[in-house]
């Protein structure tokens, strides 16, 4: 995640690049995992939730053949 003005952010899922809203997340920092919807961060992740959710996104994506 980079921090972009007016409490903005970029973030990359997968191959895709986002830039999405912090204003419902408090203290969110470059280099964290957040959990976005409807361009909106809503939670902060640990690395290894972050990697657990994002394994189960990889599952999802080969069983509908993506």
């Amino acid at each position: 995640m980079a921090l972009l003005p007016d409490g903005m952010a970029r973030v990359r899922f997968g191959e895709s690049e986002l830039t999405i809203s912090l204003a419902l997340v408090e203290s969110a920092a470059p280099g964290d995992y957040v959990l976005a919807h409807s361009g909106f961060a809503i939670t902060k992740l640990d690395r290894e939730e972050a990697e657990a959710t994002l394994a189960l996104w990889r599952e999802m994506e080969e069983a509908a053949g993506a």
